[in-house]
């Protein structure tokens, strides 16, 4: 990371050149309040934030807040950051910095941001995303819509957690399936067909998803991702 007088950002992208730069993805930008970099005793870029802004109170920076600057630029902020290894050596203990090491948004508008630039926020401009993942799950899962499927490594991308957390995706599908939840439209990561989802090829074929059987493995069937992939980018600009 390095300290820059100016970012372009890109409206369902993110920061122009950032490794974290996904149409997908709700953490595109984290930006931090300068005032709780104080409170931390931590300097500015040391928690790996993109944007440091000052001037806003805690209660307004909060999950679905708009902010907005002098070129039109515009982030919507989506959950907190959640504190990590690779800023562990910060603090005598991750738990001090839980919901302090900024809140991660969205692109909405593209502009360019230069230091020095008016900071203008607006509370529950959007819906607030849960800071639990399993819950964010579920809030994605259901807005798949029928003819489409998602794979885990999509819903990671989209509920915004680690490759990490591929091997809590089975475990969620078990907690989901007695429940009235779509789960039939995910795929594993190669597109095959989950056992946790009782009947899928059936309805998935009632939605007019061509399921193909494995030619090397007969009790194996997959449908093919990049013919039915759900791929709104804009699920997190609306």
């Amino acid at each position: 990371m390095k300290e820059v007088n100016e970012l372009s950002f890109t409206r369902g992208y993110g920061i122009e050149g950032d490794v974290n730069a996904n149409p997908f993805s709700p953490r595109q930008v984290l930006v931090l309040r300068y005032e709780e970099s104080i409170d931390l005793a931590i300097p500015p870029g040391e928690l790996r934030e993109n944007l440091v802004i000052t001037g806003i109170t805690s209660e307004d920076f909060t999950s679905g807040s708009l902010i907005s600057f002098d070129s039109g630029a515009a982030i919507r902020l989506t959950f907190h950051c959640e504190p990590c290894k690779r800023i562990e050596h910060l603090v005598d203990s991750l738990k001090t910095i839980q919901y302090k090491r900024g809140l991660l948004g969205v692109v909405i508008n593209s502009g360019i941001v230069r230091i020095g630039d008016k900071v203008n926020i607006q509370p529950e401009k959007f819906p607030i995303l849960f800071e639990n993942p399993y819950e964010r799950f579920l809030d994605f899962i259901v807005k798949v819509p029928a003819g489409k499927v998602v794979t885990y490594k999509h819903i990671l991308e989209v509920i915004g957690v680690d490759k990490s957390y591929m091997r809590a995706i089975p475990t969620y599908l078990k907690k989901t399936s007695a429940q009235n939840y779509p789960i039939h439209r995910i795929l594993d990561s190669q597109g095959y067909l989950i056992k946790y989802a009782p009947n899928q090829k059936s309805q998935l074929e009632s939605e007019n998803i061509e399921v193909l059987c494995d030619q090397n493995e007969s009790h194996k069937y997959f449908v093919k991702i990049n013919k039915y992939l759900y791929q709104d980018a804009a699920i997190y600009l609306t």
